[in-house]
């Protein structure tokens, strides 16, 4: 019995951290009102891996982790599409890299350009962007040798990740999404990210449903 409330304590503690970790601006849905398309850019990662690297080796480590984001969030938002969750469309990665590599953005100087900038490139109505801080390497998968403790502790911290949607004509943040990377978060990219954005979906604010839950509020 004891194992059992000690486990339903940790799970409210984990999804009340979730929350307190989303941001959404008050304006929301004046800023967004005519959103219909987002693209998904790739993400800036950091990289302070504990085997030696040098700088070159890092910066393409750090592109494929960056990339390898991208990717996992396109899958994610196309299968929630598939069941109408979202009421605005998203960009296929593919045309958005090709879209900033044809006018000169590269993942190097990705960073330089304002998000208004970004979107009259893209021709899109927002950018959804963000950071990644690793210790490892993501996309290859985390370490698999952890005993249980760790995994309710939460111990073997990997890093860190926010996700963020911005408006482009203002430029403003819209929403934000940051969390821990650790053991029980997910073994690669994809299951990361399905994870995290599975937690934070009720608070995601192109979401249909939460759209009508506000409405009927």
């Amino acid at each position: 019995m004891k194992k059992i409330i000690s486990l339903i304590a940790f799970l409210i503690v984990t999804l009340g951290t979730a929350q307190k970790n989303i941001y959404e601006n008050r304006r929301f849905d004046e800023l967004s009102e005519d959103h219909q398309v987002l693209a998904i850019v790739p993400f800036i990662a950091n990289l302070d891996l504990k085997h030696s690297v040098d700088q070159m080796e890092l910066k393409s480590l750090a592109r494929k982790e960056g990339y390898a984001v991208q990717n996992a969030l396109e899958t994610y938002f196309s299968k929630r599409k598939k069941r109408k969750k979202f009421n605005v469309e998203f960009q296929n990665i593919e045309d958005t890299n090709a879209i900033l590599t044809q006018n000169g953005v590269s993942y190097d100087n990705l960073d330089i350009y304002t998000i208004t900038q970004l979107c009259k490139i893209l021709k899109v109505d927002g950018i959804i962007s963000g950071n990644l801080n690793l210790n490892i390497l993501l996309s290859k998968g985390v370490p698999t040798d952890f005993n249980l403790l760790d995994y309710f502790s939460g111990d073997a911290n990997y890093g860190r990740i926010g996700v963020k949607v911005s408006d482009g004509d203002s430029g403003k943040l819209l929403w934000k999404y940051e969390k821990a990377i650790t053991k029980k978060t997910g073994k690669n990219t994809t299951e990361l990210i399905d994870r995290m954005m599975k937690l934070a979906s009720r608070k995601f604010p192109y979401d249909k449903e939460k759209k009508q839950r506000k409405n009927r509020n």
